[in-house]
Order: C-alpha cells, then sequence, then structure tokens
C-alpha cells in the first residue's frame, strides 16, 4: 500500500464519494492497436471494481487478451467537469465465491440484467459472467479546482515488469493460437500420417524400409500445417471482406470464424499478411522437397502439380474473385485438399527416392483410396459447422451445399435435408472404408483388411444422426427459441470432429499393423 497521509486520506475520501455517486462508468479496451469502449453498470468493492458483461462482447475479448483496461466515471450531473480516469488490470472472475458476492453487488447498483445473470442457459453455455478491475492509478479530476488533476497509486495491485512481459509474451502466443484455429489442426495431422503410414508400408513391402525419412516427413507435416493455418486465416480475412463474419451472430468455437477481427484482436491487414506468410511458408518447404527429388525447386513432377492444387484449394477457398466456397464447390475443395492432396503429396515425398533409385513407377493408387474416406469425413466436418452459419451465409450469397439444400421458406430453416446429406455422407465414408477392408483381402497390394478397425466410429455416427434429428424437432416445434437451439447443435459439431479423428487415426493403425505383422 501506498503510505498514509493526510493528502491521501483525503483524496480517497473524493475518490470515495465520486464511485459511491455514480453507477455507470466507460470501460476503455485495447489490443494490437484496436480499441472498444463501453458503457456499463459498476459496483465497488473496497479499492476494486466489479461489473456484469457477455463473455463474447469485444471488450470481455479484449480483456482476455490484454487485461489493462481504463476507466472513466463521472457521477450524474457533473459529466466532464469532476471525475474519475482508472488504469487498472481487469479480470474475469472464476471462484464462485467471488462471483456471488459480484452478483449481490452488482444487483445492489442495477436489476436491469438479472434475468441474464440467472439464466440458466447462459450459464451452462458461459455465455455471461462478472469481471473485476483492480486499480492501478486513479486520476482525480475537478475542473472547477484549483488543482485540476490528482494521482493516487495502488503499487500493490501492479505486476512485476518481467512477469508483465512473460504474461504478455504468452498472450501474443495465444492469439495467433487461436487466429491459426490449432486445435483443428488435426484435420491436417491425420491425412499426413495417413500418407506417411502407407509410404513406409510401401517401403517395406519393396524391402527399402531404410529410405524412410523422418526428416522429410516433418518438412512433409511442417509445410501442411501452415498451408492449413494460412487457410483458416484467408478464410477470416476473406469472409470478413463480404461482412459473412460479421453479421454472423450464432458464431461459437466451431463456426463464424476465429473471429479475431470481429473481436479487435488482430487487424484485418494482419490476418492477410499472416495468411500470405503461411501461404508463402508452404510454397517454400515444397520447392525445397521438389528440388530434392527433381533437381530444381521448378522441376516438374507429380510433387509440384500436387503443390499447386494444394495451394490454389486454400488461397481460392473464400478468396475473389473465385470463392469456391461460395460457388457450392468449397465442399469438394476441402475434401479434395484434405483427403488426396495431402495423402498423395506426402506418400510421394517419402517413396520419391526409392523411385528414382530403381525406375519403378509411382503407385499412387493405395493412397488415393485410402485417402477417400479422410476427405469426405472433414467435408462434413464443415458440412454441419455451416448448419449454424446458414442466416449469415444466404445473406451474403454464400451458396453453400448446406445453404442450397435447406428451405428457409416462411422464415423457418427446414434442416431435414441437409441432415439427410450429412448421414449419406458418412455412410459413404464408411462404405468406402468396408470396400477398402474387402480390397484387402482381395488385393493386398492395395489395401490392407486391417483398416476395418476405422469401422468402430461408425456408432458415433449413429448418435450423432440421432441428435441431429432430436434437435431439429426441437427446432421445428412452435415458440422454439431459435436464437438458443443452434448452441444445443454442438453435440453434434463435436461428434463430427471426433468421428474424422478416431476414424483418421484408427485407418492408420490399421496400415501400420499391416506392415508390422
Amino acid at each position: 500500500m501506498s503510505p498514509t497521509t493526510p493528502q491521501n486520506q483525503d483524496l480517497d475520501r473524493r475518490i470515495d464519494a465520486i464511485l459511491n455517486e455514480a453507477d455507470r462508468m466507460f470501460i476503455a479496451t485495447s489490443v494490437d492497436g484496436n480499441s472498444s469502449g463501453a458503457s456499463v453498470f459498476f459496483a465497488r468493492d473496497g479499492n476494486d471494481i466489479v461489473f456484469f458483461t457477455f463473455h463474447p462482447t469485444r471488450k470481455a475479448e479484449q480483456i482476455r487478451a490484454n487485461p489493462r483496461v481504463h476507466l472513466v466515471i463521472w457521477p450524474k450531473g457533473q459529466e466532464g467537469i469532476r471525475g474519475l480516469q482508472i488504469d487498472g488490470l481487469c479480470y474475469k472472475i472464476k471462484d464462485e465465491e467471488e462471483q456471488s458476492k459480484a452478483r449481490e453487488l452488482v444487483l445492489e447498483t442495477t436489476t436491469a440484467f438479472r434475468e441474464m445473470m440467472d439464466d440458466e442457459f447462459l450459464l451452462k453455455n458461459k455465455v455471461v459472467g462478472f469481471y473485476r478491475v483492480r486499480p492501478t492509478v486513479a486520476k482525480y479530476v475537478d475542473f472547477l479546482s484549483e488543482k485540476k488533476f490528482e494521482w493516487r497509486e495502488y503499487p500493490e495491485n501492479q505486476v512485476g515488469v518481467f512477469r508483465d512481459m512473460a504474461l504478455s509474451l504468452l498472450r501474443r502466443l495465444g492469439l495467433w493460437v487461436r487466429a491459426m484455429r490449432v486445435p483443428f489442426f488435426t484435420a491436417t495431422i491425420v491425412p499426413v500420417l495417413l500418407g506417411g503410414v502407407i509410404a513406409y508400408s510401401s517401403l517395406s513391402s519393396a524391402g527399402a524400409p531404410d529410405i524412410w525419412s523422418w526428416s522429410t516427413f516433418w518438412w512433409v507435416l511442417a509445410g501442411a500445417l501452415l498451408a492449413q493455418a494460412g487457410t483458416n486465416m484467408a478464410n477470416d480475412y476473406f469472409d470478413h471482406t463480404t461482412r459473412n463474419d460479421e453479421i454472423n451472430s450464432l458464431f461459437s468455437p466451431f463456426n463464424g470464424g476465429s473471429r479475431m477481427i470481429q473481436a479487435g484482436l488482430l487487424s484485418p491487414r494482419k490476418v492477410l499478411l499472416a495468411a500470405l506468410t503461411c501461404f508463402g511458408g508452404t510454397v517454400a518447404v515444397g520447392l525445397k522437397l521438389n528440388a530434392a527429388i527433381t533437381g530444381s525447386p521448378l522441376g516438374v513432377g507429380p510433387l509440384l502439380w500436387i503443390g499447386m492444387v494444394g495451394v490454389a484449394l486454400g488461397l481460392f477457398y473464400t478468396m475473389g474473385p473465385v470463392r469456391l466456397g461460395y460457388r457450392g464447390l468449397g465442399e469438394p475443395a476441402i475434401a479434395l485438399g484434405f483427403g488426396p492432396v495431402m495423402v498423395l503429396g506426402t506418400h510421394y515425398v517419402l517413396t520419391a527416392p526409392y523411385l528414382l533409385a530403381t525406375g519403378n513407377t509411382w503407385a499412387w493408387q493405395t493412397p488415393l483410396l485410402a485417402s477417400l474416406p479422410v476427405g469426405v469425413l472433414i467435408m462434413l466436418v464443415v458440412w454441419i459447422n455451416q448448419f449454424q452459419d446458414i442466416p449469415a451465409d444466404e445473406a451474403v450469397g454464400k451458396n453453400t451445399w448446406v445453404v442450397r439444400l435447406a428451405d428457409s421458406g416462411q422464415n423457418l430453416i427446414r434442416y431435414e435435408r441437409p441432415l439427410r446429406y450429412y448421414a449419406i455422407f458418412n455412410i459413404v465414408s464408411f462404405s468406402l472404408i468396408l470396400a477398402l477392408g474387402i480390397i484387402g483381402f482381395v488385393k493386398p497390394a492395395l489395401a490392407t483388411p486391417f483398416v476395418l478397425i476405422s469401422l468402430l466410429p461408425a456408432i458415433l455416427v449413429i448418435y450423432a444422426v440421432k441428435w441431429g434429428r432430436e434437435w431439429i424437432s426441437r427446432w421445428n416445434q412452435p415458440g422454439a427459441d431459435r436464437q438458443r437451439l443452434p448452441y444445443e447443435l454442438l453435440k453434434v459439431n463435436v461428434s463430427t470432429v471426433g468421428i474424422h479423428f478416431f476414424t483418421g487415426v484408427l485407418l492408420v493403425a490399421g496400415y501400420w499393423l499391416d506392415t508390422a505383422l
């Protein structure tokens, strides 16, 4: 604490007087040069200030990335004459006892948000909550007094410079992890692993397992991950330019983009620059690998064509004037890019040294067949995520297959056909796996019976479709709350990601067992 002096005591009394008179404050937040401001009701908790808000709001998003906030508080009738300007550190209150205390304090200020504070749906989905501001400096302003500005510091709330630097770095890394949507990198890891294990199987069958290169594998994985990161951020940028993500009020961790631009966490130009940088990294890795195979970065060969197709699919998924995703070509592009392109590319790069040494031709049929179910399943991840996006997609003319199949007449979206095709494509994917297993018995050079273990996640498909139908039934009921119901579909969103991941991992295990046993 600062030493107690008559001057401090007098200033504290005047600060207390303003905080006791006022019930609203203006809170300013900023991240990466993007500022935000909002007027909110507040309550005192000693020197701290607590308030209630929605977690998805721009100010709450920015507080998580940068807890340093600036508050402006003027008593009623004294706006611009006598008030406080407070710098402080703001945190979401997580402790249940603290939450309960903050709730009671805020309710003493206003009961306007009581219903939202107690809403089970909002609480269950962590949409609302309470925040605490610990002041570091309070500036007392009184333009009618001789001494117009006075400062009160709260050193006990200051963060050490090295700890602050470390936390700032971690938050900055967290922003880019979110922007690149790293948790969804399984979409790339699965096909690269699949292409890799089939390549090792091919080399082992040819009696040349020593040609396998872990170094090359890691380069392939790095290039592929950069491609997905670039695709994700390019999608964010170009969906921002069409205002698709801006008008999407039903966004979630699975749909509506990363929200980095909308939340003011990164500027649009930085997102675009990062996307292009990632694609540049992918191209650099591809040219390096192609040079090792053909002797020249631009040497003509399968990798050059596969790489060109992959980058084009990622970049033009939402970039104009092509905008594959807006023309009903996004779903095939996703299936192709995260299926055959990645599996075939990985397989070719890892087997190319053997092919060059022996003069043999590339046996592309095996990885191609294996890639088909993976491609369909990753397409379905995007497919089910588009259910919540329909209103925004329709508004900007993003004609996805889900938009085309859904009937949006009479102010009610009918999801029956999109869900029916979701089930059909799942059946197609697992039928392909069954066919691979049968081919493995008949023609082992093309597949392996061990892939049949990857039929196990079909059980989860049954539940996902069942949950989807139950959700549609609730959606179609008269009087249904269609602003909240989309969030109840998240169980199906999560399940679809799980179906792709677990099926892919089991496919990898199946081809590995074929080599190991």
